[in-house]
């Protein structure tokens, strides 16, 4: 290969040039540098988002106001929905960036820029997105209930252990103060000796779901709503418009009963306040009611955990409560201040909060916590672990519901006891090619 011949005075008045250019003052934009507040682009998060609507989108509002996350594309398999993320985020940022992908295998594969993933499809997706973000290298963010079988939520443990990967699903009442108060209260001994916990339910639809099918409709394009897609794992089913608005509640193939729709919040905060976040009750019994409204579940411990549908042990929504030998400590939404069996138990708000802060050195902002992480890789309050062992107690009470009649369960090997009928229930069969 010949290169071009440079004379000597070419070479010295290059030399010069470039001498000049380096003797000049470098103008750096302040926000490169970090000043006035100002996150520096490498210090920045960047993130994208999969199925963002209604839960996701308030998520999405929440991240981004996080001046340390960058959103730069969103995955929707329908056209409408992620066109409408799209220049929501445009918007927000006054600009044309946000990149707008109908597949998730593209979405993964092209965008290797990205940190951390916001999940928030319909139930049936979450393990599966998930366990392919974590593959592709992505930190996650999943809404709840994060899994739909026992055998799925193992999965996304393995699979958030073997890549090394960041994992917080979306529990936030583990991060918000009235919360963490009572379970710390439990936790701690204050309240004396915990004897039971209280873990609310929805008190809507029933444990027992729909197994039929809505009438068939005509498809739409599939790039207005690619169908299989969105049928993903699931068997395969008739289209039907209701199904993508949000009809697919109550179905078998697609919920996890009125138990998983609230008690994906509560368990995993009553098992909080048990020390009980990495393991699951050994015992379900059995209630003869369409809901288990006061199902009783037993800990290896000997502590019970109840689930009540109403307002019994609180007011407001996605309420816990302990009671121990001491007295007792409630949260629900909506709370100035826990509800407590004594005015004196308040006394100390500040210090049992404070010093939670401390010891695990995580934000109250359930968000935050998870980016926090990202940085840190630290695991976060609701990681990979926490959620599938509050889910394998929904997963576990819904077979309950479902066989009618009481079940023993080994936590550590994550099967039941002398009941093959409900070991069967621990995974469902997925529809090619949405395997894991």
């Amino acid at each position: 290969m010949r290169y071009p011949e440079v004379t000597r005075r070419e070479f010295l008045k290059a030399a010069a040039g470039a001498g000049a250019s380096l003797a000049a003052p470098a103008l750096v934009p302040g926000n490169v540098l970090g000043k006035d507040g100002a996150v520096p682009p490498s210090e920045k998060i960047i993130a994208g988002g999969i199925g963002l609507r209604g839960r996701g989108m308030g998520d999405l509002q929440w991240m981004m106001h996080q001046p340390d996350v960058q959103f730069v594309a969103v995955c929707d398999l329908q056209k409408k929905q992620r066109l409408a993320v799209k220049n929501h985020v445009d918007a927000q940022y006054g600009n044309q960036d946000c990149r707008a992908y109908p597949e998730i295998g593209a979405f993964l594969a092209e965008r290797t820029d990205i940190d951390a993933v916001l999940i928030a499809t319909g139930d049936r997706w979450h393990a599966m997105a998930s366990i392919l973000a974590m593959r592709a290298g992505k930190d996650v963010y999943s809404e709840k209930p994060s899994s739909m079988t026992i055998a799925e939520g193992r999965a996304v443990v393995e699979t958030a252990r073997r890549y090394a990967r960041v994992y917080q699903t979306g529990t936030q009442r583990l991060s918000e103060p009235n919360h963490v108060f009572a379970i710390e209260m439990a936790r701690t001994g204050r309240l004396g000796k915990i004897h039971t916990a209280y873990a609310h339910i929805a008190p809507w639809d029933a444990a027992q779901m729909r197994h039929d099918w809505l009438p068939a409709a005509a498809e739409p394009p599939k790039d207005e709503v690619d169908w299989d897609a969105w049928l993903g794992p699931c068997p395969w089913r008739p289209y039907n418009p209701s199904y993508v608005s949000g009809g697919w509640r109550g179905h078998y193939d697609f919920h996890t009963s009125c138990i998983g729709e609230w008690g994906a919040h509560t368990f995993a905060q009553a098992q909080a306040g048990l020390d009980c976040g990495e393991t699951s009750p050994v015992a379900y019994e059995y209630v003869d009611n369409e809901t288990g409204d006061g199902m009783v579940t037993h800990f290896a411990s000997g502590v019970k955990m109840i689930f009540s549908r109403g307002d019994k042990y609180w007011h407001g929504s996605c309420g816990e409560r302990f009671d121990g030998a001491g007295g007792w400590a409630a949260a629900a939404d909506g709370y100035s201040r826990p509800d407590v069996s004594s005015p004196d138990l308040l006394r100390e708000y500040k210090k049992v909060i404070g010093e939670y802060v401390a010891r695990t050195g995580r934000s109250l902002d359930h968000m935050r916590n998870f980016l926090d992480c990202v940085k840190s890789r630290e695991p976060a309050v609701a990681n990979a672990a926490v959620m599938h062992h509050s889910m394998t107690t929904v997963h576990a009470a819904n077979i309950c519901m479902w066989l009618k009649r009481s079940l023993k369960y080994d936590p550590v090997k994550e099967e039941f006891i002398g009941d093959e009928e409900a070991n069967r229930f621990r995974s469902r069969a997925m529809r090619e090619p949405y395997v894991y």
